[in-house]
């Protein structure tokens, strides 16, 4: 069941995040965190030139309603929908970056570094208060950002939790 939260240039201009908590608040009252897992996708109708040549990422306006977006839901990646590029797309709200037409985006590598650390975190945290198991799906997390992440680190992470 994939889930949508639809923007446009208003909610983006005025920093409203209510189509956001809209479609969250019910997932989260309703206890439904788990089965909604990779789910959320967003759509962003954010209208433009027809001559404005940047990606929705290097817009600061779009930037700053996810930057908005990521404060009121830092653990919010969980949530989205990771095989159809959503956490990447995310990411690359909050992670300064470079388009290549031959490689794509190319995030800065100590940005991405920390964002991923910084996740890793949050994550953490709020799936060992929601129940759900945490270091298989934190590690994936990781692969899809290109980052390894061994065993023992999420174990001193538990470690910590304790």
């Amino acid at each position: 069941m994939t889930i949508t939260i639809t923007l446009n240039n208003d909610c983006i201009y005025n920093l409203d995040v209510s189509p956001a908590l809209t479609v969250i608040e019910p997932i989260l009252q309703a206890g439904k965190i788990s089965s909604s897992e990779q789910q959320l996708r967003l759509e962003i109708n954010y209208e433009r030139e027809a001559s404005d040549p940047r990606e929705l990422s290097e817009i600061p306006e779009v930037r700053l309603w996810f930057v908005r977006l990521d404060a009121q839901y830092p653990w919010l990646p969980f949530l989205l929908d990771w095989k159809a590029g959503e956490l990447a797309r995310y990411a690359a709200m909050l992670v300064p970056h470079q388009f290549s037409s031959k490689e794509g985006i190319q995030y800065n590598p100590e940005a991405l570094e920390i964002f991923l650390m910084h996740k890793i975190f949050i994550l953490s945290d709020w799936l060992h208060q929601q129940n759900i198991p945490s270091p298989a799906r934190l590690k994936s997390f990781a692969q899809i950002l290109g980052y390894e992440l061994d065993d023992a680190f999420f174990a001193m992470i538990k470690k910590s939790n304790s």
